[in-house]
């Protein structure tokens, strides 16, 4: 879901990532959420309410603001930073998509997300020779200048 492009402020950029850990909010709900209340804050504010009128008896976990505030300090200490879908740096292929995450972490260079990428994605118990392979076909992938993404699962991701 394409969204106007602009900034968060860091007390919006936690609302963002407080909604998206929350229970029940997934990608789509959590754009849905924002088109309904205008922001993260107040879709966090209107949760509580919203499981209860769809039926809910348990009290829905909206993640715990101190979880946050351990993320936050998480990336701040590996130098990764927050990038939210809204904003300018985050990659439109992957904003184009109708369940694109809300919020993603990056660790480097914004502006290299903009360039064309490919994902190696295969078996997490991945044989030597297929890590090798990987490993191979990645390196001259990037040599040939494409950006190679990865969600850093084990075995053929890792390689």
């Amino acid at each position: 879901m394409i969204q106007p492009r602009h900034l968060l402020s860091a007390a919006e950029r936690f609302d963002w990532l407080r909604l998206i850990r929350s229970e029940n909010v997934g990608p789509i709900t959590f754009h849905r959420l924002l088109e309904r209340f205008g922001s993260a804050g107040a879709a966090l504010e209107a949760l509580p309410d919203l499981a209860k009128r769809g039926g809910r008896t348990k009290p829905l976990r909206i993640a715990p603001k101190a979880d946050i505030d351990r993320e936050l300090r998480a990336n701040d200490r590996i130098g990764a930073r927050l990038l939210c879908s809204c904003e300018p740096d985050y990659p439109e292929p992957l904003a184009a998509l109708d369940d694109a995450p809300p919020v993603v972490s990056i660790l480097g260079h914004p502006h290299l997300l903009q360039r064309r990428a490919v994902a190696l994605v295969g078996a997490r118990n991945a044989s030597m020779n297929g890590k090798k392979f990987a490993e191979r076909l990645a390196r001259e992938l990037g040599e040939a200048g494409l950006l190679v993404v990865s969600g850093l699962a084990r075995g053929i991701d890792t390689a």
